[in-house]
């Protein structure tokens, strides 16, 4: 297929890991099939492609898995249910709290009675937040929650009037500006604290960050990833998301090299083959028909 209908892409803020990896994607789909494809930001990431997918305002988002349930079952912040539906993982990225190098903090307990710039406000980064300190026995109370963009909130942090940021999945580029304009070191869970947030909570993943990760990482860290995927509403084209599942599945060496949030990403795709269509249901939001005919013709689903 070639030249098929438009397609409109929610992703992040510019510049953010969504806005990254649908760049690339976007620039692959259009190669390869001639379709042109919209890359569309968004301050409040998952929660605001969700909200316009129902809307019909774009054909595909990348949302944390974490939010796909959510949205699915119409839990909070969402209204109603939304009748999500799964197509593809984008990445297993580790988000990671980061303070100027000569802090006196070191593990994230130590954020308590501090300045944390936490992201935008009502995003998905600030719901994980929520997620960790829940299970970590922090409240809001216990610290100063500083609601700011990411590259705002690099600034913050640069400036002194904030303590920690809390940063999205690397690379993207507004981590590696921060990291470039100053000396900064990424906060470490304690081992206990870590081990209670993956029992606790099924869509986290333990993530090895090695030294060297971008400037400023000395030690190989243990932080928490979730995976992020890319959606789809029940009613978006099956053609176009057949599609797009077509070009990543053809392309996940290149990806890899253009992107390296795609890194190993082809490891994602490989439960398919052992648990079937349920390996990507997240949130319990079924697989778009699209995406079962990639994966069909693809190998993976029989």
């Amino acid at each position: 297929m070639t030249g098929g209908k438009p397609v409109r892409l929610g992703t992040s803020e510019t510049d953010g890991t969504f806005w990254s990896q649908g760049t690339t994607i976007a620039s692959l789909v259009e190669r390869d099939t001639g379709t042109d494809v919209t890359v569309l930001d968004a301050g409040q990431a998952s929660i605001e492609n969700a909200r316009r997918l129902d809307e019909g305002l774009i054909d595909l988002g990348f949302m944390a898995s974490n939010w796909i349930g959510r949205a699915y079952r119409g839990d909070a912040p969402f209204e109603h249910e939304i009748a999500m539906r799964n197509v593809a993982p984008a990445n297993s990225g580790a988000m990671f709290f980061i303070v100027r190098a000569d802090s006196p903090l070191r593990v994230v307990r130590d954020m308590i009675g501090k300045r944390v710039a936490i992201g935008p406000a009502g995003s998905g980064m600030v719901q994980h937040i929520h997620t960790i300190f829940g299970v970590l026995g922090i409240s809001f109370d216990d610290f100063t929650p500083v609601y700011l963009s990411f590259e705002d909130g690099g600034k913050a942090l640069e400036a002194g009037d904030v303590d920690a940021q809390w940063q999205c999945p690397y690379p993207n580029q507004v981590m590696a500006d921060i990291a470039a304009r100053m000396d900064v070191r990424m906060l470490d869970y304690a081992i206990d604290d870590l081990a209670a947030v993956l029992a606790q909570v099924d869509f986290y993943r333990p993530a090895k960050v090695p030294a060297g990760f971008f400037r400023g990482v000395r030690d190989q860290t243990d932080q928490l990833a979730v995976v992020n995927i890319i959606s789809a509403h029940e009613n978006t084209d099956t053609e176009t998301v057949r599609v797009f599942v077509e070009t990543i599945l053809e392309n996940l060496d290149e990806m890899a090299e253009m992107n390296a949030l795609f890194a190993g990403l082809a490891d994602l795709f490989e439960p398919l083959r052992t648990e079937g269509a349920s390996a990507l249901e997240f949130g319990g939001a079924p697989l778009h028909p699209g995406a079962l005919a990639a994966y069909k013709k693809a190998g993976y689903l029989s």
